[in-house]
């Protein structure tokens, strides 16, 4: 990470430099440690605080995902507690601006937090009973929901994303046994998910196009894309068809039969 980092995005002189990244004297000025402790740590002569941690992360202005990488590889939580699983007002607010537009609210773990009334009008899968029957993973690589189905591309690619993101999750929410659970039981059951979560790559993109397939029997195409909540750590997932497509105007169709309300909220409404 030292090596990687950029002189001038720190405030610090980056030309004439012979090597790259920061200068072990630089990083160790900056974080108030020796350049001696640094050099130790790297050779993993030393085990640092959480607080050395944090003043590393800070002096390299490290993302989130480095972040939680760093803090990982020094055996500390980069968060405490639980996956934070409730909707805020100005998330519900959001949701509600979809009106639409099929989408709906998911926690770090990938549990639905809340629909909108055109994700519900799909109507592309009815409950199970199985606890974890409003979890996108679980859903995904355990229990499909009948009405969506996906290319082999995007297949893999969504399910390289679900991975990736719950092994990100798992290392910011060591704690989480709820987490910890769902975890164990997609990679004790699940071959896909579990070579997935062993190759370990990291997984930036969103790649979600589906095909649902109304209880009439007709068939959309939609686009996923996916929308931070940071304040809530929530992600807001929004589907689209393309503009003037036979898509859009089946959605259309969908969306004036539909007469549920705005916003519902998990255990209201089956997944589908």
């Amino acid at each position: 990470m030292r090596e990687n980092a950029e002189p001038s995005a720190i405030g610090l002189p980056g030309g004439g430099r012979r090597v790259r990244g920061l200068r072990r004297e630089e990083l160790a000025e900056l974080a108030g440690v020796s350049a001696d402790y640094v050099r130790r740590l790297e050779q993993g002569r030393r085990h640092p605080s959480a607080g050395v941690v944090n003043a590393i992360a800070r002096a390299l202005r490290l993302e989130r995902a480095e972040y939680e990488r760093l803090c990982a590889l020094a055996g500390y939580a980069a968060a405490d507690g639980q996956v934070p699983s409730e909707a805020g007002v100005a998330a519900l607010r959001l949701l509600e601006r979809f009106a639409d537009t099929p989408a709906f609210l998911v926690d770090a773990a990938w549990n639905a937090v809340a629909v909108n009334a055109t994700w519900a009008a799909l109507g592309c899968g009815a409950p199970t009973g199985h606890a974890l029957d409003w979890n996108i993973a679980w859903r995904t690589f355990r229990n499909p929901l009948g009405g969506i189905s996906r290319t082999e591309e995007h297949a893999v690619g969504f399910q390289a994303m679900l991975a990736a993101r719950l092994r990100d999750t798992s290392l910011r929410y060591p704690a989480d046994q709820r987490l910890a659970e769902l975890v164990d039981e997609l990679r004790s059951e699940s071959r896909p998910f579990d070579a997935l979560w062993r190759a370990s790559r990291p997984v930036a993109g969103y790649d979600n196009r589906a095909v649902f397939r109304h209880p009439d029997g007709e068939a959309i195409t939609l686009d996923g894309n996916l929308l931070e909540v940071p304040e809530d750590d929530l992600m807001l997932v929004v589907l689209t068809a393309a503009p003037g497509s036979a898509d859009a105007a089946r959605l259309g169709e969908v969306v004036s039969a539909s007469d549920e309300q705005p916003v519902i909220r998990v255990g209201q409404a089956g997944p589908g």
